[in-house]
């Protein structure tokens, strides 16, 4: 089992270290520290691998560094830190919107002429700012930015072929408040590019979407869900203009299938609720191919229950929209209580070869329709089969197309 020391390297001076100090840099296997730490260790041990800090990393393989630090009035403390830190032959720059224009535009050109390896700065890169040499981004008290800054800000970076790094903190033993969790999981979520719609859409979530019918500007999104707030939303406005509210039935489905995100795929539980969450969501075949092709490049090839998910939520879609309210199973017997009631659609469809014998119809106060399944027959295929058939009988029955 691999274990990790933290060790202090007392007033910088090796013969000052302790004999236990000692025996573990020498028994370890890789030393990781600040640079001018580093520095003073490899002279003792040299045969050892040695880990800087992200910023040294990008400086030393030819890149540049943005540190942002919004705060004019310590700005230039913070630099002398970082400099103090990085040591003496690391060029660093500060900007920020106190600077007159002449200054700043100095400063960004000396980062554009490669004059400068660091620009320590405030959140005045988030737009107009391209030098794609610089592919490392560090934050500082990440978690009192919005998500939407947050990802532009982000979007400085990776400019280039090269892959870049962008490092969100926020003080030691600091709690954050739910708000600022969420923005910070969310940023660190969603990192593939084309994520900036996705990324807006949490942003609302979180942070609530104003009354758009009534004076108050600020709604509480978040009490209601973001799907029911767009449904209520719909149906106010279809109410403001006199037009009568569609009418939509939701199915529910428990099915004895195998159908779940196991740990292994997705070892994050947020990142599970999430991909749970927009599974439920999915209405058409396009939506559960282009989750489907996310999932791929981000987690590898799914499992089988994962894809048996999917085919669970397209069900549901499917079921809904042919006025099939919720889909159960017991043992061999497959139930479809009915949300609306079509007589000559049933009627047809029970009069089907393939369900003579096996389908029945309860009309009582809740209608259901009940398949006996046949032995090993597979329970969500029957039940696509049987939502497609009643789909069609009452197309059929309302004079529609097929």
């Amino acid at each position: 089992m691999k274990k990790l020391y933290v060790v202090g390297m007392g007033p910088g001076d090796h013969d000052s270290m302790t004999i236990r100090a000692d025996r573990v840099l020498r028994e370890c296997d890789v030393i990781v520290g600040y640079t001018v730490y580093v520095e003073l260790a490899e002279q003792y041990y040299p045969e050892k691998e040695f880990l800087t800090t992200p910023m040294r990393r990008e400086i030393d393989r030819g890149g540049q560094v943005y540190y942002l630090h919004n705060r004019v009035e310590s700005i230039d403390a913070t630099a002398a830190r970082l400099q103090k830190m990085l040591g003496p032959e690391v060029r660093i720059v500060t900007g920020h919107g106190k600077m007159t224009e002449q200054e700043l535009s100095s400063v960004m050109q000396a980062m554009v002429d490669g004059e400068a390896d660091m620009l320590v700065c405030t959140t005045i890169i988030e737009t107009g700012i391209d030098i794609p040499n610089v592919n490392t981004l560090i934050i500082e008290d990440a978690d009192k930015m919005g998500l939407a800054q947050l990802h532009q800000i982000r979007g400085r970076i990776g400019r280039s072929a090269r892959r870049a790094y962008a490092y969100l903190t926020y003080r030691r033993g600091k709690v954050l408040q739910e708000t600022a969790a969420k923005r910070l999981a969310a940023i660190r979520e969603y990192v593939e590019f084309g994520s900036g719609f996705k990324i807006a859409m949490r942003d609302l979530e979180i942070r609530g979407a104003g009354n758009l019918l009534g004076p108050e500007q600020s709604g509480y999104l978040m009490s209601v869900g973001y799907d029911l707030y767009l449904k209520l939303l719909e149906e106010a406005v279809l109410e403001e203009r006199g037009e009568e509210k569609r009418i939509e039935t939701e199915c529910a489905a428990d099915l004895t299938v195998n159908a779940h995100i196991p740990d292994r795929y997705v070892p994050s539980a947020e990142q599970r609720m999430d991909l749970y969450r927009r599974i439920a969501a999915i209405r058409t075949d396009e939506d559960a191919s282009d989750l489907l092709d996310e999932m791929l490049d981000r987690y590898g090839e799914a499992p089988k229950s994962v894809l048996a998910l999917l085919d669970v939520a397209l069900l549901r879609s499917a079921a809904a929209k042919a006025g099939v309210s919720d889909i159960s199973q017991k043992g061999s017997l497959l139930r479809l209580q009915l949300g609306v009631f079509h007589p000559q659609a049933l009627v047809a469809v029970c009069g089907h070869a393939k369900y003579r014998q096996r389908l029945t119809l309860a009309a009582g106060e809740i209608p259901a329709l009940t398949l006996k399944l046949k032995p090993g027959e597979d329970v969500l295929e029957a039940a696509r089969d049987l939502v497609e058939d009643l789909k069609l009988a009452a197309e059929e029955a309302a004079g529609g197309t097929p």
